[in-house]
Protein backbone atom coordinates (compact mmCIF):
# COMPACT_ATOMS: atom_id res chain seq x y z
CA UNK A 1 0.00 0.00 0.00
CA UNK A 2 2.78 2.54 0.96
CA UNK A 3 4.53 1.40 -3.17
CA UNK A 4 1.01 2.14 -4.57
CA UNK A 5 1.00 5.51 -2.19
CA UNK A 6 4.04 6.92 -3.27
CA UNK A 7 3.34 5.55 -6.96
CA UNK A 8 -0.07 7.39 -6.75
CA UNK A 9 2.37 10.72 -6.39
CA UNK A 10 4.87 10.39 -8.83
CA UNK A 11 1.64 9.21 -11.32
CA UNK A 12 -0.52 12.19 -10.72
CA UNK A 13 2.56 14.50 -10.83
CA UNK A 14 4.02 13.59 -14.16
CA UNK A 15 0.36 13.55 -15.16
CA UNK A 16 0.22 17.06 -14.40
CA UNK A 17 3.51 18.01 -15.62
CA UNK A 18 2.95 16.38 -18.73
CA UNK A 19 -0.82 18.35 -18.85
CA UNK A 20 1.22 21.15 -18.72
CA UNK A 21 4.14 20.70 -21.32
CA UNK A 22 1.48 19.83 -23.81
CA UNK A 23 -1.08 22.96 -23.10
CA UNK A 24 2.41 24.68 -23.86
CA UNK A 25 3.33 23.15 -27.31
CA UNK A 26 -0.36 23.77 -28.38
CA UNK A 27 -0.28 26.86 -27.00
CA UNK A 28 -0.75 29.61 -30.52
CA UNK A 29 1.46 32.68 -29.66
CA UNK A 30 -0.03 34.93 -32.06
CA UNK A 31 2.69 35.47 -34.34
CA UNK A 32 4.78 33.41 -36.88
CA UNK A 33 7.77 31.31 -35.37
CA UNK A 34 9.11 28.40 -38.32
CA UNK A 35 9.95 31.35 -41.00
CA UNK A 36 10.89 34.12 -38.67
CA UNK A 37 14.89 34.37 -37.81
CA UNK A 38 15.82 36.32 -34.84
CA UNK A 39 19.59 37.31 -34.38
CA UNK A 40 21.36 39.48 -32.15
CA UNK A 41 22.90 42.51 -33.56
CA UNK A 42 23.34 44.33 -29.99
CA UNK A 43 23.72 47.78 -30.32
CA UNK A 44 27.17 49.08 -29.97
CA UNK A 45 26.90 52.74 -28.44
CA UNK A 46 30.62 53.19 -27.79
CA UNK A 47 32.52 56.36 -29.43
CA UNK A 48 29.02 56.24 -31.62
CA UNK A 49 26.16 59.33 -31.52
CA UNK A 50 22.33 58.21 -31.73
CA UNK A 51 22.31 59.49 -34.91
CA UNK A 52 25.02 56.48 -36.20
CA UNK A 53 23.45 54.03 -34.86
CA UNK A 54 20.39 55.08 -36.01
CA UNK A 55 21.98 55.10 -39.29
CA UNK A 56 23.88 51.77 -38.59
CA UNK A 57 20.58 49.57 -38.36
CA UNK A 58 18.91 51.31 -41.50
CA UNK A 59 21.69 50.06 -43.47
CA UNK A 60 21.18 46.67 -41.93
CA UNK A 61 17.77 46.51 -43.22
CA UNK A 62 18.52 47.58 -46.37
CA UNK A 63 21.54 45.16 -46.95
CA UNK A 64 20.20 42.09 -45.86
CA UNK A 65 16.47 42.98 -47.31
CA UNK A 66 18.13 42.84 -50.37
CA UNK A 67 19.38 39.16 -50.02
CA UNK A 68 18.00 37.06 -52.21
CA UNK A 69 15.32 34.97 -49.90
CA UNK A 70 14.70 37.42 -47.22
CA UNK A 71 11.03 38.43 -47.59
CA UNK A 72 11.10 40.99 -44.99
CA UNK A 73 13.41 42.42 -42.53
CA UNK A 74 12.72 44.52 -39.28
CA UNK A 75 15.14 45.01 -36.01
CA UNK A 76 12.97 44.91 -32.40
CA UNK A 77 14.07 45.24 -28.74
CA UNK A 78 14.08 41.68 -28.04
CA UNK A 79 13.43 38.12 -29.09
CA UNK A 80 10.45 36.64 -28.29
CA UNK A 81 10.51 34.35 -24.59
CA UNK A 82 14.42 34.23 -24.90
CA UNK A 83 14.66 38.00 -23.50
CA UNK A 84 11.49 37.82 -21.16
CA UNK A 85 11.82 40.02 -18.36
CA UNK A 86 14.63 42.35 -19.90
CA UNK A 87 12.54 45.72 -19.38
CA UNK A 88 10.99 44.48 -16.04
CA UNK A 89 7.32 44.38 -15.02
CA UNK A 90 6.73 47.71 -17.32
CA UNK A 91 6.63 51.06 -16.40
CA UNK A 92 3.69 53.83 -14.90
CA UNK A 93 2.07 55.72 -18.00
CA UNK A 94 -0.93 58.17 -18.21
CA UNK A 95 -3.53 58.56 -21.16
CA UNK A 96 -5.49 61.86 -21.69
CA UNK A 97 -8.85 62.37 -20.26
CA UNK A 98 -7.81 59.98 -17.08
CA UNK A 99 -8.35 60.73 -13.87
CA UNK A 100 -6.98 58.35 -11.11
CA UNK A 101 -8.97 57.53 -8.01
CA UNK A 102 -7.74 58.00 -4.36
CA UNK A 103 -4.84 55.60 -3.80
CA UNK A 104 -5.82 53.99 -7.86
CA UNK A 105 -2.17 53.48 -9.35
CA UNK A 106 -1.43 54.12 -12.34
CA UNK A 107 -1.26 51.37 -15.61
CA UNK A 108 1.87 49.81 -16.39
CA UNK A 109 2.39 49.01 -19.96
CA UNK A 110 5.97 47.55 -21.14
CA UNK A 111 7.97 49.50 -23.60
CA UNK A 112 8.91 48.25 -26.76
CA UNK A 113 10.83 49.81 -29.38
CA UNK A 114 11.01 48.54 -33.44
CA UNK A 115 11.37 49.74 -36.67
CA UNK A 116 8.99 49.66 -39.62
CA UNK A 117 7.68 46.38 -41.27
CA UNK A 118 8.25 44.61 -37.54
CA UNK A 119 4.54 43.47 -37.57
CA UNK A 120 4.61 42.94 -41.08
CA UNK A 121 8.08 40.19 -40.24
CA UNK A 122 6.27 38.53 -37.51
CA UNK A 123 2.64 38.30 -39.29
CA UNK A 124 1.33 40.67 -36.53
CA UNK A 125 -2.17 42.16 -37.71
CA UNK A 126 -2.26 45.59 -37.55
CA UNK A 127 -6.23 46.11 -36.09
CA UNK A 128 -6.79 49.65 -36.56
CA UNK A 129 -4.46 52.53 -37.64
CA UNK A 130 -1.05 52.55 -39.41
CA UNK A 131 2.03 51.06 -39.23
CA UNK A 132 5.18 53.20 -38.38
CA UNK A 133 6.75 54.62 -41.39
CA UNK A 134 10.01 56.14 -42.58
CA UNK A 135 8.52 59.52 -41.39
CA UNK A 136 8.55 59.08 -37.73
CA UNK A 137 11.83 59.82 -36.93
CA UNK A 138 13.49 61.95 -34.19
CA UNK A 139 12.44 65.83 -34.22
CA UNK A 140 8.92 65.02 -36.16
CA UNK A 141 5.72 64.37 -33.69
CA UNK A 142 5.93 61.59 -31.14
CA UNK A 143 3.98 58.36 -31.67
CA UNK A 144 2.95 55.20 -30.48
CA UNK A 145 1.19 51.55 -31.37
CA UNK A 146 -0.55 49.85 -28.53
CA UNK A 147 -2.27 46.47 -27.99
CA UNK A 148 -5.55 45.90 -28.21
CA UNK A 149 -5.71 44.98 -24.89
CA UNK A 150 -4.20 48.17 -23.87
CA UNK A 151 -6.45 50.35 -25.93
CA UNK A 152 -9.70 47.93 -24.42
CA UNK A 153 -8.80 48.83 -21.27
CA UNK A 154 -7.53 52.09 -21.09
CA UNK A 155 -10.52 53.64 -23.88
CA UNK A 156 -13.61 51.17 -23.57
CA UNK A 157 -15.69 51.72 -26.15
CA UNK A 158 -13.37 54.39 -27.23
CA UNK A 159 -11.64 54.55 -30.55
CA UNK A 160 -7.91 54.60 -29.08
CA UNK A 161 -6.34 56.12 -32.43
CA UNK A 162 -5.09 59.65 -32.12
CA UNK A 163 -5.33 59.79 -28.09
CA UNK A 164 -1.86 60.59 -26.42
CA UNK A 165 -0.16 59.24 -23.72
CA UNK A 166 3.12 59.82 -21.96
CA UNK A 167 5.57 57.73 -19.56
CA UNK A 168 4.48 59.09 -16.28
CA UNK A 169 7.11 56.68 -14.44
CA UNK A 170 10.18 58.28 -13.12
CA UNK A 171 12.34 55.53 -13.70
CA UNK A 172 12.25 56.79 -17.24
CA UNK A 173 13.82 59.95 -16.87
CA UNK A 174 17.18 57.76 -15.48
CA UNK A 175 17.09 55.36 -18.74
CA UNK A 176 16.96 58.29 -21.33
CA UNK A 177 13.36 57.86 -22.56
CA UNK A 178 11.37 61.27 -23.01
CA UNK A 179 8.33 61.67 -21.58
CA UNK A 180 6.54 64.02 -23.70
CA UNK A 181 3.27 62.98 -24.76
CA UNK A 182 2.99 60.61 -27.89
CA UNK A 183 0.07 60.26 -30.10
CA UNK A 184 -1.75 56.59 -30.70
CA UNK A 185 -1.44 56.18 -34.94
CA UNK A 186 -2.04 52.13 -34.56
CA UNK A 187 -3.19 48.96 -32.53
CA UNK A 188 -2.45 45.64 -33.17
CA UNK A 189 -3.59 42.37 -31.83
CA UNK A 190 -1.67 41.39 -28.75
CA UNK A 191 1.47 39.88 -28.74
CA UNK A 192 2.64 37.79 -25.16
CA UNK A 193 6.52 38.17 -25.86
CA UNK A 194 7.47 36.53 -22.55
CA UNK A 195 5.33 33.60 -22.24
CA UNK A 196 4.70 30.28 -24.12
CA UNK A 197 1.31 30.72 -23.09
CA UNK A 198 -0.33 34.09 -24.28
CA UNK A 199 -1.83 36.29 -21.66
CA UNK A 200 -3.53 39.79 -22.06
CA UNK A 201 -0.40 42.04 -22.14
CA UNK A 202 -0.27 46.06 -21.85
CA UNK A 203 2.39 46.73 -25.07
CA UNK A 204 3.76 50.50 -25.74
CA UNK A 205 5.50 49.92 -29.42
CA UNK A 206 7.92 52.89 -30.43
CA UNK A 207 9.28 53.86 -33.62
CA UNK A 208 13.06 52.86 -33.58
CA UNK A 209 14.13 56.34 -34.66
CA UNK A 210 12.41 58.08 -31.70
CA UNK A 211 13.50 55.48 -28.94
CA UNK A 212 16.81 53.18 -29.80
CA UNK A 213 16.27 50.14 -27.93
CA UNK A 214 17.24 47.57 -31.09
CA UNK A 215 19.84 44.89 -31.09
CA UNK A 216 17.90 41.90 -32.49
CA UNK A 217 17.27 41.66 -35.94
CA UNK A 218 14.47 39.74 -37.63
CA UNK A 219 14.45 38.14 -40.95
CA UNK A 220 11.04 36.55 -42.74
CA UNK A 221 12.69 34.18 -44.81
CA UNK A 222 10.81 32.34 -48.02
CA UNK A 223 13.75 29.63 -47.60
CA UNK A 224 15.46 28.02 -45.17
CA UNK A 225 15.92 30.40 -42.46
CA UNK A 226 19.50 28.74 -41.11
CA UNK A 227 20.72 29.15 -44.98
CA UNK A 228 20.80 33.10 -44.61
CA UNK A 229 23.14 33.21 -41.39
CA UNK A 230 26.37 33.22 -43.42
CA UNK A 231 24.73 35.51 -45.95
CA UNK A 232 23.61 37.93 -42.72
CA UNK A 233 26.71 37.53 -40.54
CA UNK A 234 29.22 38.52 -43.31
CA UNK A 235 27.05 41.14 -44.64
CA UNK A 236 26.69 42.74 -40.87
CA UNK A 237 30.70 42.27 -40.90
CA UNK A 238 31.12 44.18 -44.36
CA UNK A 239 29.58 47.31 -42.11
CA UNK A 240 31.36 47.13 -38.86
CA UNK A 241 33.88 44.09 -37.93
CA UNK A 242 33.66 44.59 -34.61
CA UNK A 243 29.91 43.73 -34.66
CA UNK A 244 28.66 40.95 -32.64
CA UNK A 245 26.42 38.92 -34.83
CA UNK A 246 24.82 36.18 -32.11
CA UNK A 247 22.88 33.47 -31.22
CA UNK A 248 20.63 33.12 -34.80
CA UNK A 249 17.65 30.94 -34.35
CA UNK A 250 13.73 30.72 -35.69
CA UNK A 251 11.68 31.56 -33.01
CA UNK A 252 10.12 28.05 -33.59
CA UNK A 253 13.57 26.66 -32.13
CA UNK A 254 13.62 29.71 -29.52
CA UNK A 255 10.40 28.26 -28.34
CA UNK A 256 11.53 24.72 -28.06
CA UNK A 257 14.70 26.33 -26.33
CA UNK A 258 12.57 27.76 -23.72
CA UNK A 259 10.48 24.53 -23.21
CA UNK A 260 13.32 22.52 -22.73
CA UNK A 261 13.59 22.62 -18.47
CA UNK A 262 9.52 21.98 -19.12
CA UNK A 263 10.46 18.94 -21.09
CA UNK A 264 13.22 17.45 -19.31
CA UNK A 265 11.72 17.82 -16.06
CA UNK A 266 8.49 15.77 -17.79
CA UNK A 267 10.48 12.88 -19.22
CA UNK A 268 12.68 12.82 -15.52
CA UNK A 269 9.54 12.59 -13.15
CA UNK A 270 8.09 10.31 -15.78
CA UNK A 271 10.61 8.00 -15.29
CA UNK A 272 10.36 8.12 -11.54
CA UNK A 273 6.77 7.54 -12.02
CA UNK A 274 7.35 4.44 -14.69
CA UNK A 275 9.96 2.72 -11.63
CA UNK A 276 7.52 3.54 -8.65
CA UNK A 277 4.79 1.98 -10.88
CA UNK A 278 6.93 -1.50 -11.91
CA UNK A 279 7.83 -1.81 -8.05
CA UNK A 280 3.83 -1.30 -7.05
CA UNK A 281 3.28 -4.07 -9.78
CA UNK A 282 5.55 -6.37 -8.18
CA UNK A 283 5.04 -5.26 -4.69
CA UNK A 284 1.61 -6.31 -5.11
CA UNK A 285 1.94 -9.80 -6.89
CA UNK A 286 4.64 -10.98 -4.54
CA UNK A 287 2.17 -9.87 -1.78
CA UNK A 288 -0.53 -11.94 -3.10
CA UNK A 289 1.50 -14.88 -4.38
CA UNK A 290 2.87 -14.89 -0.87
CA UNK A 291 -0.32 -14.79 0.48
CA UNK A 292 -1.89 -17.73 -1.51
CA UNK A 293 1.08 -19.91 -0.99
CA UNK A 294 0.14 -19.41 3.09
CA UNK A 295 -3.75 -20.39 2.20
CA UNK A 296 -3.17 -23.66 0.34
CA UNK A 297 -4.90 -25.85 2.19
CA UNK A 298 -8.08 -23.18 3.03
CA UNK A 299 -8.49 -23.20 -0.87
CA UNK A 300 -8.51 -26.59 -0.79
CA UNK A 301 -11.37 -27.30 2.05
CA UNK A 302 -13.36 -24.40 0.36
CA UNK A 303 -13.28 -26.12 -3.14
CA UNK A 304 -13.78 -29.67 -1.29
CA UNK A 305 -16.94 -28.53 -0.19
CA UNK A 306 -17.85 -26.96 -3.20
CA UNK A 307 -17.12 -23.45 -3.94
CA UNK A 308 -16.25 -22.47 -6.98
CA UNK A 309 -12.94 -21.76 -8.72
CA UNK A 310 -14.26 -18.59 -9.73
CA UNK A 311 -14.72 -17.13 -6.29
CA UNK A 312 -11.58 -18.01 -5.47
CA UNK A 313 -10.52 -16.27 -8.47
CA UNK A 314 -12.80 -13.14 -7.66
CA UNK A 315 -11.45 -13.04 -3.88
CA UNK A 316 -7.62 -12.84 -4.42
CA UNK A 317 -8.41 -10.09 -7.32
CA UNK A 318 -10.64 -8.09 -5.10
CA UNK A 319 -7.61 -8.58 -2.07
CA UNK A 320 -5.00 -6.72 -4.86
CA UNK A 321 -7.89 -4.08 -5.76
CA UNK A 322 -8.74 -3.26 -1.92
CA UNK A 323 -4.87 -2.65 -1.56
CA UNK A 324 -4.75 -0.40 -4.72
CA UNK A 325 -7.36 1.42 -3.20
CA UNK A 326 -6.34 2.24 -0.20
CA UNK A 327 -2.89 2.80 -1.47
CA UNK A 328 -4.77 5.69 -3.61
CA UNK A 329 -6.62 7.00 -1.02
CA UNK A 330 -3.21 7.24 1.28
CA UNK A 331 -1.33 8.87 -1.81
CA UNK A 332 -3.88 11.08 -2.09
CA UNK A 333 -4.11 12.60 1.83
CA UNK A 334 0.16 12.30 2.10
CA UNK A 335 0.10 14.13 -1.54
CA UNK A 336 -2.56 16.80 -0.34
CA UNK A 337 -0.06 17.32 2.90
CA UNK A 338 3.41 16.91 1.02
CA UNK A 339 2.22 19.80 -0.92
CA UNK A 340 1.23 22.08 2.06
CA UNK A 341 4.28 20.96 3.76
CA UNK A 342 6.19 22.38 0.86
CA UNK A 343 4.34 25.45 0.11
CA UNK A 344 4.82 26.71 2.98
CA UNK A 345 8.31 27.32 1.96
CA UNK A 346 8.24 27.51 -1.68
CA UNK A 347 5.59 29.72 -3.52
CA UNK A 348 3.30 28.92 -6.44
CA UNK A 349 3.44 24.50 -5.21
CA UNK A 350 0.44 23.11 -7.97
CA UNK A 351 -1.73 20.53 -7.01
CA UNK A 352 -2.85 18.38 -10.02
CA UNK A 353 -6.13 18.58 -11.64
CA UNK A 354 -8.59 16.34 -11.70
CA UNK A 355 -7.64 14.66 -14.97
CA UNK A 356 -3.99 13.61 -13.68
CA UNK A 357 -5.28 12.35 -10.25
CA UNK A 358 -7.76 10.55 -12.09
CA UNK A 359 -5.86 9.04 -14.66
CA UNK A 360 -3.06 8.04 -12.09
CA UNK A 361 -5.21 6.45 -9.93
CA UNK A 362 -7.00 4.16 -13.19
CA UNK A 363 -3.64 3.16 -14.00
CA UNK A 364 -2.99 2.30 -10.39
CA UNK A 365 -6.46 -0.01 -10.34
CA UNK A 366 -5.54 -1.22 -13.68
CA UNK A 367 -1.95 -2.56 -12.90
CA UNK A 368 -3.25 -4.20 -9.68
CA UNK A 369 -5.75 -6.44 -11.29
CA UNK A 370 -2.89 -7.43 -13.62
CA UNK A 371 -0.44 -7.82 -10.92
CA UNK A 372 -3.45 -10.30 -9.25
CA UNK A 373 -4.08 -12.11 -12.01
CA UNK A 374 -1.70 -14.38 -11.43
CA UNK A 375 -1.57 -15.28 -8.01
CA UNK A 376 -5.58 -15.52 -8.04
CA UNK A 377 -5.48 -18.28 -11.07
CA UNK A 378 -3.07 -19.80 -8.70
CA UNK A 379 -5.28 -19.89 -5.68
CA UNK A 380 -7.94 -20.83 -8.17
CA UNK A 381 -6.31 -23.87 -10.13
CA UNK A 382 -5.57 -25.24 -6.07
CA UNK A 383 -4.97 -29.22 -6.28
CA UNK A 384 -7.38 -30.32 -3.71
CA UNK A 385 -6.06 -33.75 -2.94
CA UNK A 386 -2.82 -32.07 -2.37
CA UNK A 387 -4.02 -28.63 -0.45
CA UNK A 388 -5.23 -31.65 1.94
CA UNK A 389 -2.62 -33.48 2.32
CA UNK A 390 -0.12 -30.18 2.98
CA UNK A 391 -0.08 -30.23 6.75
Amino acid sequence: MTQIAASFVLLAGAGMLLKTLLALQAAQPGFQTTQVLAVNVPVMSFGKTPEQIRAFYREVRRRVGEVPGVQQVAVGGQVPWRDAGNFGPGFAFTVEGQKLENGEEPPRGKFRSITPGFFATLGVPLLEGRDFNDADVLGSERVVIVSATLAQRLFPGQDAVNRRLYWSDGVMKFIGISQEPRRIVGIVADVDDENITPKPSMLVYHPFEQEIGGGRLFVHATTDPYALVPTITRTVREMAVDQPVERASTLADVRAEVLAPDRLNTIVFGGFAAVALAISIVGVAGVLAFSVSGRTREFGIRLAVGSQPRTILAGVLSEGVVMAVVGVAAGVLGGFALARIVGSYIQNVELPGALPAIGAAMVLLAAAVIASVMPAARAARVDVVQALRGD
